[in-house]
């Protein structure tokens, strides 16, 4: 393939991309069902068999198809975590001013789903909260307070009962960027001040008032926005 038909056959993959999404969109194909061959399916859309390849393989790499081997190609369950998986990539590779505008993304989304928690919290999920915020109360090692840190705002996020919102917080929550954050509280003994705004966020959701606890997680993520920007002196 050369330089100048590249551009076309991407328009056809891409094309053909957006057939396989409609045909799911519309109900012609659901969740669970395998997908005629790859034959049929480029017959059908009209369109070359390497360009169908092409489109399969990016909707696989999507979590929107997968192949099961000596079976052929399913339509997945279409669960929210893995449509939106790419979420992780970008936080994991944003840099300096990207990175802030995930933060500010994070931070609106993470007090909304705060608030709806403290509204639909179960006991058995605020004692999964309570454990987390005990154990990062327990140890002074970044790694150890990292693993219950994102424990505990998974645990929120899915006690808000927003699957969605769930899954894009998730991507959001970089692990690798939070590991860079708690290093950093630890050379600048800010872990007391971070466990006094989870543990704001643990009585708002043990008082169910959801406006309490918007305004905790709201001052939790704006701490470490902040931390930020004074890192890359913005």
């Amino acid at each position: 393939m050369d330089d100048e038909t590249a551009p076309q056959k991407g328009t056809v993959t891409q094309r053909a991309i957006d057939r396989i999404k409609a045909m799911i969109g519309e109900g012609r194909l659901e969740p669970g069902q395998r997908l005629p061959t790859e034959r049929d399916l480029a017959v059908q859309l009209g369109i070359s068999r390497s360009s169908m390849r092409e489109a399969i393989r990016a909707l696989t790499v999507m979590g929107v198809l997968e192949a099961r081997h000596g079976s052929g190609i399913y339509v997945t369950q279409l669960e929210a975590g893995d449509l939106l998986e790419t979420f992780g990539v970008v936080a994991d590779l944003s840099r300096g001013p990207r990175l802030v505008e995930l933060l500010e993304v994070r931070r609106i989304l993470e007090s909304t789903a705060t608030a709806l928690a403290a509204a639909r919290i179960t006991p058995d999920q605020l004692a999964e909260v309570e454990k987390h915020l005990t154990a990062m109360n327990a140890t002074e090692d970044p790694e150890e307070i990292l693993a219950h840190d994102i424990a505990f705002h998974r645990e929120i996020a899915t006690a808000a009962g927003n699957e969605t919102m769930a899954a894009i917080l998730d991507g959001l929550s970089s692990r690798t960027f939070r590991a860079r954050v708690w290093r950093g509280y630890q050379e600048e003994g800010a872990f007391e001040r971070t466990r006094r705004e989870h543990a704001a966020i643990h009585r708002a959701l043990l008082a169910h008032d959801p406006e309490a606890a918007r305004a905790a997680a709201a001052a939790h993520v704006g701490e470490v926005e902040q931390w930020l920007r004074a890192q890359l002196g913005t």
